[in-house]
């Protein structure tokens, strides 16, 4: 072949190489990558099942064996699969996507399992930062999706040089930057079901763990030893609850025996990542089956432990939270918005009743009673869970208003209507009187009077100033300022003024 096909500007160049140039230039890529990590290479061409046994049976599904097709990706994903596999490494579509596709579920998140490190990725696409240091994935955004790519994981006993896992005395892992081949990144997953990989390069389909027969059986099961990998990652326990309510699956026996006695190990997890881990359980359309299985294992009172404790004490406390995340629930199967305050506020507000009523048993006024038990609750929660202060400021106007929204004479009624959080306060107030933990009509009352004209209003107040029992109670009258200051000879309280 001449020379001159391959230079810019020689006989026959389009601006691509030929066929044999690209063959050439591959092998010249691939060669660069053996030598900059030749032990990892070898290891994937030879095989590592040190201390692992006999490599698992891998079942691949040709593309005229399976159901999913190109047409259920998004465009970002497809560019990340093709511009991976035309540099020459390998590409898989990974995970969730790939089983919500088998169940008739339109997939939704796109992770994308390569053998290029993070820098490579970084180097390959411009529009992608490396995040994480437990575990550094890479994510390329094309406008508002973005697209998680994930280097093949290995084993973390193994010896991968720099490259190395932590942990901690109870098998927490601390980081965990071992790369791998594709084979010790399936077995390195959590669940059988999420270890598919769909490949781009001949759009076949690989079932590393039995996958495809827990989908097709409806059974959640983990990867490797239950016990062990909960300790190696809590946080496994609460997306073994996610995932039972969100696919409606049941789990393995194995899968659940250990989670009642490792639940305590969640303590361990900092409070912002589990903030994260709570909307994902309460904030994704199965909020309602997840809060039942959370509080049936366990894992309920590890995450809001105040809410737990007060469920005990105030029977109407787990019917407001049944209730709000029902609202939720359908708020999200509607497409209407949704805000973690008003979900964190149903989830903290029975504490906080709780506590106020201690305080006002103590001989606190109401209105102090509710701030200091606010604060307590808020206060002890940050330790479990994190609550950004753009959720937890909102969250505290809803409570606040929760006293206002009786206090109705004069001009208060028009005050509380313009306020910023009156729509969310006033749903909050209907959930309570659904719930029983107050008696029905004030909600009832605040309905008519945000949806009637003026005469209606009017009409609304007058009868609130005739019924004491329905306002904050009587008003208190300031003793008039008299002009002109005290008669001479009068003394104060002896009537003769």
């Amino acid at each position: 072949m001449s020379a001159a096909l391959c230079k810019p500007g020689g006989l026959g160049y389009t601006g691509r190489f030929p066929s044999d140039c690209e063959h050439y230039r591959g092998m010249f890529k691939g060669f660069t990558r053996f030598l900059q990590r030749p032990g990892e290479r070898l290891k994937t061409l030879f095989g590592n099942h040190e201390g692992g046994g006999e490599p698992s049976g891998l079942n691949i599904l040709p593309r005229e064996e399976h159901s999913i097709s190109r047409q259920l990706f998004s465009a970002g994903a497809l560019k990340v699969l093709y511009r991976l596999h035309n540099a020459g490494f390998e590409a898989y579509l990974v995970g969730g996507c790939l089983r919500d596709a088998l169940l008739g579920k339109p997939p939704k998140d796109f992770d994308v399992a390569t053998n290029a490190t993070p820098e490579e990725l970084r180097d390959l696409f411009r529009n992608s930062r490396i995040i994480g240091r437990r575990f550094r994935i890479v994510h390329v955004r094309f406008g508002r999706e973005v697209i998680e790519v994930t280097t093949f994981r290995g084993r973390p006993g193994d010896d991968h040089g720099e490259h190395l896992a932590h942990q901690s005395e109870d098998g927490l892992l601390l980081r965990d930057n071992v790369w791998g081949n594709i084979e010790e990144d399936a077995l390195r997953r959590d669940f059988t079901v999420n270890a598919l990989y769909y490949n781009i390069a001949d759009f076949s389909l690989h079932d590393w763990a039995g996958g495809l027969a827990d989908i097709d059986a409806r059974v959640l099961r983990l990867i490797g030893d239950p016990a062990t990998r909960y300790r190696e990652d809590p946080v496994r326990m609460l997306r073994a609850m996610r995932f039972a309510a969100k696919l409606d699956f049941t789990f393995a026996p194995d899968t659940e025996a250990p989670i009642h006695e490792l639940a305590p190990l969640l303590l361990q997890i900092p409070p912002a990542r589990l903030f994260d881990e709570v909307l994902k359980l309460f904030m994704s359309g199965h909020g309602v089956q997840s809060f039942q299985h959370l509080r049936e294992y366990g894992l309920f009172a590890m995450l809001f432990p105040e809410a737990d404790e007060a469920m005990a004490e105030l029977e109407w406390a787990e019917p407001l939270l049944l209730q709000a995340l029902a609202n939720t629930d359908e708020r999200i199967l509607n497409e209407r918005p949704v805000t973690p305050a008003f979900l964190f506020g149903a989830l903290l507000w029975p504490s906080v009743q709780w506590r106020s009523q201690c305080l006002r048993a103590e001989g606190m006024p109401p209105i102090p009673a509710q701030q200091t038990a606010a604060q307590q609750v808020i206060t002890r929660q940050l330790q479990h869970t994190s609550i950004p202060k753009r959720f937890s400021l909102p969250m505290r106007d809803i409570w606040d208003l929760q006293e206002r929204l009786p206090k109705r004479r004069g001009k208060r009624a028009f005050q509380i209507l313009e306020h910023p959080r009156f729509r969310a306060a006033y749903d909050f107030l209907l959930l309570r009187e659904h719930a029983g933990e107050i008696a029905p009509g004030l909600g009832d009352w605040w309905s008519a009077f945000q949806d009637g004209d003026e005469h209606e209003q009017c009409r609304l107040l007058n009868k609130v100033d005739a019924d004491p029992a329905g306002s904050a109670g009587p008003r208190k009258h300031r003793p008039r300022k008299r002009r002109g200051g005290r008669r001479q000879g009068s003394n104060p309280g002896d009537g003769t003024d």
